[in-house]
């Protein structure tokens, strides 16, 4: 086990009694997996450590330390708690991945490893759910970056983006572009004023532009929230302070806005939720108090529910809660881990097609390393759209369930033609008259409908 600074699990087992007992429940929650269970098992993810579902259904991300080398995986799990190591690192392809993965239109899953590679300073890496990984990009810690943290998000274009936590120009990291052939392309280096320390995978706004936080620099050395266009130039749209606490994770609404949590800050000192529209107001819909959670915080999901859900450390007990926020602030805590159940989450929680909320925890389980698990918050399956915008005529990728029966396929109500790849992929072309809204499955068992609208370009 690599050296933490989150504290020794074994103290946790000893006060385990101390606990509080979760408060009413409206989700069942589970643990999947114990990592670390195992010779060779995943250990300790680490935030982002992004989970992705894949196009058959199951679910992808990394562990920063653990499998047979103890420098790190990436697996693959399914949504009832099977997990298969699909590659363990070395050296020589990077160490040490925090990153998690983001899907791509290929099929293909792209992250990050912090360290190792040719220089030291980590790489940038695709693999295949079969297990196949191929380096992209080996991080030199010069102009470029080093040392990075999430993974990359592909743009209309075709092009990963994404960000780096450190070095660059002023030490404070980097925004990057890197296209299919393999060419890195440097967009901005931060500089602090401009913020300093990315700390999320980048967002892609409606209007084409990509969005992100960082964890400190601007006028309070505690974030900024910015806009950079695909060419690099970068406007900030707030500087986080002492009302916010310091920026981690953004995320952005079907309402069209952002929301985001902090740690530390706030009036009672613990971080905020916020929402920020993108002409830069801000709104605190929550400050937190201790016994709902302190830092480190994660990020939001927003479920189909209209509803936000997200992690943090601290609460009773001292091992993390889940919590249900409102678009309006009505905040709820869902549940207290107990170190048994997990200790510590991270990362952004993620709901599956099949309405269910996933996520980790760093630490706790039966063998201390952390857990997967799954919060069940009752909702019904849906269906999501690999990319969220296209031109007339562009082929369009959707996961989901049951699709071997599906029977029509609609953007926004105009029939689009579709091919059933699998009973959990499928897909569609963007059919001559469509017009901006929810893409609509419709099987023999009824009609799936995405979360979020597909933006005709």
């Amino acid at each position: 086990m690599k050296m933490r600074l989150l504290g020794s699990f074994t103290l946790a087992i000893i006060i385990l009694s101390l606990a509080r007992e979760a408060p009413a429940q409206t989700h069942k929650f589970s643990v999947l997996y114990n990592f670390g269970s195992s010779s060779g098992d995943p250990e300790e993810p680490e935030p982002p450590g992004i989970i992705s579902q894949g196009r058959d259904g199951n679910l992808y991300s990394t562990t920063y330390s653990g499998g047979s080398t103890q420098d790190g995986t990436v697996f693959r799990i399914t949504p009832t708690g099977k997990l298969t190591i699909l590659y363990d690192f070395d050296n020589t392809q990077g160490v040490d991945p925090s990153s998690g993965l983001t899907l791509a239109t290929n099929g293909k899953l792209y992250g990050t490893a912090s360290l190792g590679g040719a220089s030291s300073y980590g790489t940038l890496f695709k693999i295949t759910p079969g297990g196949t990984l191929t380096t992209l990009y080996n991080f030199t810690g010069g102009n470029d970056g080093g040392i990075p943290d999430g993974p990359p998000i592909q743009g209309t274009d075709a092009n990963l983006y994404g960000t780096m936590g450190a070095f660059g120009k002023f030490s404070c990291g980097t925004v990057y572009k890197l296209t299919p052939s393999g060419k890195l392309i440097t967009l901005y280096e931060f500089d602090g004023p401009h913020g300093c320390s990315p700390a999320s995978p980048l967002i892609l706004g409606s209007d084409g532009n990509f969005y992100g936080i960082s964890r400190s620099g601007g006028n309070a050395d505690e974030g900024v929230i910015f806009k950079i266009t695909p060419t690099g130039h970068l406007t900030v749209i707030y500087h986080l302070g002492r009302r916010t606490g310091a920026g981690y994770a953004l995320i952005l609404a079907s309402d069209g806005n952002f929301y985001g949590a902090t740690v530390g800050g706030g009036y009672r000192g613990y971080g905020t939720i916020f929402k920020l529209t993108p002409a830069g107001k801000l709104t605190i819909l929550h400050n937190f108090t201790e016994s709902e959670g302190y830092g480190p915080p994660t990020g939001l999901v927003e479920a189909t529910d209209s509803n936000f859900y997200g992690t943090r450390g601290g609460g009773a007990g001292n091992y993390g809660t889940i919590y249900k926020i409102t678009p309006q602030g009505r905040f709820t805590v869902l549940y207290y881990f107990d170190g048994i159940t997990g200790a510590f989450p991270i990362g952004n929680l993620v709901q599956h097609t099949n309405g269910t909320l996933y996520g980790e925890t760093i630490q706790g389980g039966t063998a201390g390393y952390g857990v997967f698990y799954k919060s069940d918050i009752g909702l019904k399956p849906f269906v999501s759209l690999v990319s969220a915008a296209g031109n007339v005529g562009k082929t369009v990728e959707i996961l989901g369930q049951g699709f071997k029966e599906t029977k029509a396929v609609s953007f926004n109500g105009t029939a689009a033609a579709f091919t059933v790849i699998s009973g959990t992929y499928l897909t569609a072309i963007v059919p001559k008259g469509a017009t901006t809204g929810f893409v609509t499955v419709t099987t023999t068992k009824g009609k799936l409908t995405t979360s979020k609208k597909f933006r005709v370009l």
